[in-house]
């Protein structure tokens, strides 16, 4: 039996609570990685999209931890990306 690798799923900041004193009430699975999160690990959108990988075209933040897992998704899937940011 072989196993399918799954793409990693986006984490998310929640958004934060300001009537309770802004409170940061944690994390959640996002819509999908930022444009910033997809060209640090050296993916452009089209090549994303043919990978399985969800696109949030709103987004603009960068999380450590999403490019971190995209890393480890391209090892595993063997992708060798051209341009990697470092």
């Amino acid at each position: 039996m072989s196993k399918e690798i799954q793409p990693p799923e986006p984490i998310v900041r929640k958004p934060m609570l300001r009537k309770h004193g802004g409170l940061s009430p944690g994390l959640r699975v996002g819509r999908g990685f930022s444009k910033k999160e997809l060209e640090a690990v050296g993916l452009d959108l089209k090549t994303a999209k043919k990978l399985g990988l969800r696109i949030d075209k709103r987004r603009r933040t960068i999380h450590e931890w999403n490019v971190q897992a995209l890393r480890d998704y391209l090892t595993k899937i063997g992708y060798i990306a051209k341009n990697e940011n470092k």
